[in-house]
């Protein structure tokens, strides 16, 4: 394989399409995670339940993407999209940089999306995150999917 810093970047409308289907699966985990949170804990409108829930739901959103980035580098939405998150060696992330990612993804969402429009300007595509921590989305062949 290719040193994945030369392997080719996904297009912006590739990405998009990706970060709006991602959209999608995390919608319906936050159901689930809201679901069974409120099955087991009640009502969390108000107070420092509301907080709790919050983190919970954080940490349950944290689990999906650490643990899909870790395992194979690709979420279900990147996997039907043939995107792949990489490190420099262009293998699966370590445990810490996708903690470290998914952290710093969260701040840049939380900052109105600043850390991702960064790929407009990038020569690379990279977002903010990725510049830092040398990992990198790539596109897959079909062939090597």
């Amino acid at each position: 394989m290719p040193n994945a810093m030369e392997s080719a970047s996904p297009g912006l409308l590739r990405l998009l399409a990706c970060l709006v289907y991602d959209g999608l699966v995390v919608l319906a985990w936050c159901f689930v995670l809201a679901g069974g949170f409120i099955l087991l804990l009640g009502d969390a409108s108000h107070g420092l339940k509301r907080y709790f829930f919050q983190l919970f739901l954080w940490l349950g959103l944290g689990s999906y993407f650490v643990w899909c980035w870790r395992k194979s580098g690709q979420t279900l939405a990147m996997q039907t999209w043939r995107i792949k998150l990489v490190n420099q060696q262009g293998q699966a992330l370590s445990w810490r940089q996708a903690l470290a990612r998914y952290v710093l993804a969260s701040l840049s969402a939380g900052l109105l999306g600043l850390g991702f429009l960064w790929a407009l300007l990038d020569r690379d595509h990279l977002f903010l995150h990725d510049r830092w921590l040398n990992t990198r989305l790539i596109f897959v062949p079909r062939a090597a999917a």
